[in-house]
């Protein structure tokens, strides 16, 4: 009987290659994800908005932004302006087009005066049609102790 020489497998290998398939799984949802919350970050100014009832928002073609924080600090394009160059937008805008809309969001807390001095810059130059941004308010239910305009509650 001879006794030869035993072969041994060196078993499996060592794969050297990297699987791809879950990493770009992963840069796919990653990519989704920033497409769904881009729009919602459009803008990154807090504001306490006055709510209504009629407040709907409109598509205008053309429209200067414009934002007054609680301060009195006016933003166009989330970039803060002073009055000056603010009245330099309105001209470029109106120079434009003269139909373009002012579309003002303000915090119910600025005084009116700061929103007549942003008015009239924009009129100054021609932009008369100037809309107010609100938040739609929830719809409640009014409670019967809700008197009417003339009376008490329960009398005519």
């Amino acid at each position: 009987m001879s006794f030869g020489r035993l072969d041994r497998s060196s078993g499996a290998q060592p794969m050297s290659d990297i699987n791809m398939t879950p990493l770009i799984d992963v840069m796919l949802v990653l990519v989704v994800i920033f497409i769904i919350t881009a729009p919602l970050l459009a803008s990154s100014i807090k504001l306490d908005l006055p709510k209504t009832d009629a407040a709907k928002p409109s598509e205008v073609p053309q429209a200067v932004r414009v934002v007054v924080d609680a301060a009195g600090q006016a933003f166009v394009n989330d970039r803060p302006v002073s009055q000056d160059e603010l009245a330099q937008q309105f001209a470029t805008a109106q120079h434009a087009n003269p139909d373009t809309e002012v579309q003002l969001r303000a915090d119910k807390t600025v005084p009116y005066g700061r929103i007549v001095e942003i008015m009239g810059a924009a009129q100054k130059v021609g932009l008369n049609r100037i809309g107010f941004v609100a938040d739609a308010t929830p719809t409640s239910t009014t409670s019967p102790a809700v008197a009417p305009a003339g009376g008490a509650p329960g009398k005519p």
